[in-house]
């Protein structure tokens, strides 16, 4: 049983933070709750900013978790555009940027994650952007505009689920876009090179350039306007502005000055939680794209940014603090929009983990579902434009499926059969 008058505390303005939030009442928990936001923004999605908001097919209000109202209503506190700067384990306090003290009985860190930063001449150049908040995204969606209308070049750092989604956005808009990226092909570490092939080919068929095999090396300009991309094998490209779109980093500053255990960052880092989202100290809790979990299933520690992860992992942290049992054990999954292109990826095949890349369906046409596979087990599965499959995927997965690789590329026979 949980007190009444006990305070929890979540720190974190995101998806996480804004569900667990929402779990802890819908439990009927009926002391304090206290949500801390370093946005002066009430709680809000990420994936808009980099999609419908972005495109300008969704309005600004579509991004937010809950109405503003909605806080009052359930009788969440909420401190905006306050950041937590010290967390006093043994006082079990949280001090905020003004000051104030907020003392937790359990507390959950939901603190998310940064942009990783160009580490290069230039970066400090008005047109350079980075997109993790909604002002980012407000700012660019003006930027992209305005490169349409005046074919204006712009630079993306990086080819990943952002710096791809972004460059959709902005050939939406009508602007010239140069993809610079280290790899072979686009997300190359995530799909492998069968895949990321498909990526190429679709975003060149847009107008959009690759530059593979190559780095950003300075971004020139001149009265503080960008001007070119130079790549570190001597290429320059015409930018007006630039996108860097490499990566993010958990934000795990608070925990460690705490002296919670965290995890390398060779090793994906954040801060590291059981099954049951706990930390080392059990009356603290982390969610979102901060928490590395143990993974029961899969046996290893996974560190997930994406969607899903966040609106499924704030509420188990929720109810793990009210003392219920709890594993969280859901199969990983992110989706994307591109063009007239739409993916979910269900499952989790890092480089090295898989021996054999099946298809079904007319990868041409890009209406197909792909499947990762390790001596004959599905590990993974990506359905492009094939929808209402998700499900069945996962539960291949989890059920260690091993079918038959003709038959599993084979769209007459039904992806339930192959579940044991």
């Amino acid at each position: 049983m949980v007190d009444a008058n006990q305070t929890f505390v979540i720190v974190g303005g995101g998806l996480a933070g804004a569900k667990a939030a929402e779990t802890l009442r819908q439990e009927g928990f009926t002391g304090r709750v206290i949500l801390i936001c370093d946005e002066r923004e009430h709680p809000y999605e990420r994936p808009p900013l980099s999609k419908g908001y972005l495109t300008g097919r969704d309005a600004r209000d579509s991004v937010f978790v809950h109405k503003p109202d909605w806080y009052a209503k359930a009788d969440v506190e909420l401190h905006l555009g306050q950041p937590a700067v010290h967390l006093d384990r043994t006082a079990k306090t949280v001090r905020l940027g003004d000051g104030t003290l907020v003392h937790y009985d359990k507390l959950l860190l939901a603190t998310g994650a940064e942009p990783r930063r160009l580490d290069i001449p230039g970066t400090g150049l008005a047109g350079v952007h980075h997109l993790r908040r909604l002002a980012h995204a407000e700012r660019l969606r003006g930027v992209l505009s305005s490169l349409g209308r005046d074919n204006g070049h712009l630079v993306i750092a990086g080819a990943g689920w952002i710096g791809l989604e972004v460059a959709a956005a902005a050939r939406g808009y009508g602007a010239e876009v140069t993809v610079v990226e280290p790899e072979p092909t686009p997300l190359h570490t995530v799909l492998g090179p069968e895949l990321g092939q498909l990526f190429t080919d679709l975003h060149a068929e847009h107008g959009v350039r690759f530059h593979f095999g190559a780095r950003l090396a300075e971004i020139a300009g001149h009265d503080g306007m960008v001007l070119a991309a130079r790549t570190d094998d001597g290429e320059e490209h015409p930018a007006h502005d630039v996108l860097a779109a490499i990566g993010a980093a958990p934000r795990t500053a608070l925990a460690e000055a705490a002296g919670l255990a965290l995890v390398d960052r060779a090793d994906g880092g954040g801060i590291a939680v059981d099954a049951s989202l706990r930390t080392s100290d059990p009356d603290i809790y982390a969610a979102g794209d901060v928490a590395a979990a143990e993974h029961p299933w899969l046996g290893t520690r996974l560190r997930v940014e994406h969607w899903a992860n966040a609106l499924n992992e704030g509420p188990a942290a929720a109810r793990a603090m009210l003392g219920q049992e709890v594993s969280y054990d859901r199969v990983p999954y992110f989706f994307s929009d591109q063009y007239d292109v739409g993916m979910e990826y269900s499952g989790y095949a890092p480089p090295g983990s898989y021996d054999q890349v099946v298809c079904r369906g007319d990868v041409g046409k890009r209406e197909f579902i792909a499947f990762w596979l390790a001596e004959g087990r599905v590990l993974a599965g990506m359905n492009v434009n094939v929808w209402d499959v998700t499900e069945d995927i996962q539960k291949l997965i989890r059920a260690g499926a091993r079918p038959d690789p003709d038959a599993l590329a084979d769209p007459s026979v039904p992806l339930r059969s192959f579940v044991p």
